[in-house]
């Protein structure tokens, strides 16, 4: 029997390949504006206090390769032809779209690296490949919303969370506290009727109930630096302010709106809400992230089959 040949288009953020990308990539993110000198400086600061420079890079291509490996092996009535493209950095969307027309494929299936849907983010990706689709002609393409609900996602966070609950004392739980995060974004969304806000707060709920925790709460972190207002609170204020009102004096954050470890993780999460709870003399503790773990690739794999019913 010859296989349908579909498209797999996996989206996602983009990040510098090396410091002397950040201006470049920056520019990007503004639209075509070029960033202040010090704004570009503060940037690669941030990422040579993770390191150098940020895994985004690898660990996505660690995700795209596991993920056109394991869904090509898990069912036999659709060959996935996998083509990667990026919102900030090359390749971008438009480039994965064109690659995917040169190959002769019609059909496509896109997936964005981000769990949950919004006007904002989800929804800017898809209109980008539509469009190039639209321009190049003769492609159809399925495009996913949100896959946060998705039985093996809400599995790989219970797990993870647990992995890092069990190593308190009960005393410790006792004053335990799983904050869950997600990006913010302009407080305008919420005008548009979109649902990013009930969605983050529906997938907390999904794995705390599959967790077996009561204590959690959800928040926002890493709100850009415009001056309208952006969706709160925002996760450092409210470590604060669970101390001072709730006595929480453990903290476990869980950012389940992002997929693998990166600047907003490793610099947002791992040093500025360490330095609150610090500063608290409260205990930091952080859930492992996706990156390429099986569970998790998985979860998107079986995200891309339901969008086309395909049995597993």
């Amino acid at each position: 029997m010859t296989k349908r040949k579909i498209g797999l288009l996996v989206l996602s953020y983009g990040s510098p390949v090396s410091e002397e990308d950040v201006e470049r990539y920056y520019t990007h993110i503004l639209g075509g504006r070029v960033p202040r000198p010090e704004m570009v400086e503060h940037l690669k600061e941030k990422y040579r206090m993770i390191g150098g420079i940020s895994p985004l890079r690898k660990i996505t291509q660690d995700q795209f390769i596991a993920l056109s490996e394991y869904i090509n092996q898990m069912q036999s009535e659709i060959e996935w032809v996998p083509f990667l493209g990026h919102k900030h950095t090359a390749p971008f969307v438009e480039d994965a779209v064109r690659s995917m027309h040169e190959a002769g494929i019609t059909e496509a299936v896109s997936i964005v690296l981000a769990p949950h849907y919004s006007i904002m983010s989800v929804q800017s990706y898809n209109d980008r490949a539509q469009e190039a689709a639209t321009q190049l002609g003769n492609i159809t393409i399925h495009t996913i919303d949100s896959w946060y609900q998705e039985d093996k996602f809400v599995q790989f966070w219970s797990d993870s969370i647990l992995e890092k609950w069990k190593t308190l004392s009960d005393e410790e739980k006792q004053s335990a506290v799983v904050i869950f995060t997600a990006h913010s974004l302009p407080e305008k969304i919420k005008q548009m009727g979109d649902p990013y806000e009930d969605q983050l707060k529906e997938t907390a709920k999904l794995i705390a109930e599959r967790a077996g925790i009561n204590q959690y709460e959800t928040s926002w972190q890493s709100a850009g630096g415009s001056r309208e207002p952006w969706l709160g609170p925002d996760v450092q204020d409210y470590t604060k302010q669970l101390n001072d009102e709730k006595g929480y004096s453990t903290f476990i954050y869980a950012p389940v709106g992002f997929v693998a470890e990166h600047l907003e993780v490793l610099f947002d999460n791992d040093l500025e809400c360490k330095k609150i709870c610090d500063d608290l003399n409260a205990k930091y503790l952080r859930a492992d992230m996706p990156n390429s773990n099986e569970l998790f690739i998985q979860a998107i794999a079986d995200a891309v089959l339901n969008k086309l019913n395909v049995r597993k």
